[in-house]
């Protein structure tokens, strides 16, 4: 099993206990279930992704901190991640389907149309994405075996129409196809979203396979920070998150920017669901651990402290 304890040298679980316990400075109280816990989860996952909120950055020692301490942020991540991934595939359904819907109300039902290249953005510079995407398509229609609904269309019909063929992409594949059709296209799919413009949803789409990839496979997410932006938004501005220049310092790439996307991309009544759950979350995570504060944590997610006065904002 690899480590990153010292020298990415095999420990085993007694080892790893007491390195955490009496070079590092972690109150062990029981060091059984600390063991059942490295043995469930492993030491890279549990330790290594949550403890840099209690180390002292000098002396790489833990501050006051438990091994339940470390256990609890462990889990409110995973609950969270579990949270976010339920949201974040209601908002891939709707993309999937209003996207396959307005290709096919203008161009029909064949697959030739989502495979031609011909069907999307003109411009050189997306021809070689497109080139990729329609190749990826090619290979969903006529020769991916691994999915029986489309071996179904096929055979059945010797055709797969894009309502079928779009289920078998990735949420990254789906915000790039929207990123590369015609900006007709792309305004037809933006309409079903009232509270942003074709620009816009491309930049939520984008920035949202970065959380998506982060949640399937199980990373760290409270304190995760996406390589591209949300636009700035309404909501920023209401809730006067404050600048650095011309850049807000919340609610861009970190987890609040994936909460305003949400306020945007899912239903009214969805959002209200997922709020309420995420307060009861961080709540029942600072009744089982007192080692980070209210604020501390949310520095973490990047929530400014009025973040729950997101839904008594207008868009």
């Amino acid at each position: 099993m690899p480590n990153q304890l010292q020298n990415d040298r095999f420990r085993t679980y007694d080892q790893q206990i007491d390195i955490l316990k009496n070079q590092k400075g972690l109150i062990i109280s029981d060091e059984n279930i600390t063991k059942e816990s490295l043995i469930n989860i492993g030491y890279f996952s549990l330790i290594g992704g949550y403890k840099y909120p209690f180390k002292n950055p000098m002396t790489r020692k833990y501050i006051n901190t438990t091994f339940e301490d470390i256990y609890a942020l462990y889990k409110f991540d995973r609950e969270l991640r579990e949270l976010t991934f339920k949201y974040l595939c209601e908002v891939e359904m709707k993309i999937r389907q209003v996207i396959s819907y307005c290709f096919c109300q203008h161009h029909g039902d064949s697959q030739t149309h989502y495979i031609s290249t011909a069907s999307y953005r003109s411009e050189p510079k997306y021809a070689r994405d497109i080139a990729v995407l329609t190749n990826i398509l090619s290979k969903i229609a006529n020769r991916d075996t691994d999915h029986s609904y489309l071996v179904h269309q096929r055979n059945a019909h010797q055709n797969v129409p894009l309502w079928v063929a779009v289920n078998a992409l990735t949420f990254g594949q789906i915000s790039k196809m929207y990123s590369l059709l015609p900006f007709s296209l792309q305004s037809a799919v933006a309409q079903e979203y009232p509270h942003v413009n074709e620009k816009e949803l491309e930049q939520f789409l984008r920035c949202l396979t970065f959380y998506r990839n982060v949640c399937a496979h199980n990373e760290c997410l409270y304190c995760f920070s996406s390589r591209r932006d949300i636009p700035d938004t309404n909501l920023h501005r209401k809730l006067n998150i404050p600048k650095t220049g011309t850049q807000y310092t919340q609610g861009k790439r970190d987890y609040f920017a994936l909460v305003i996307a949400f306020r945007y991309l899912l239903s009214d009544d969805s959002f209200k669901k997922f709020k309420k759950s995420l307060v009861s979350l961080i709540r029942t995570y600072q009744k089982e651990s007192s080692r980070l504060t209210q604020q501390q944590l949310y520095d973490k997610l990047g929530f400014p402290s009025n973040w729950m006065k997101l839904t008594q904002y207008k868009r």
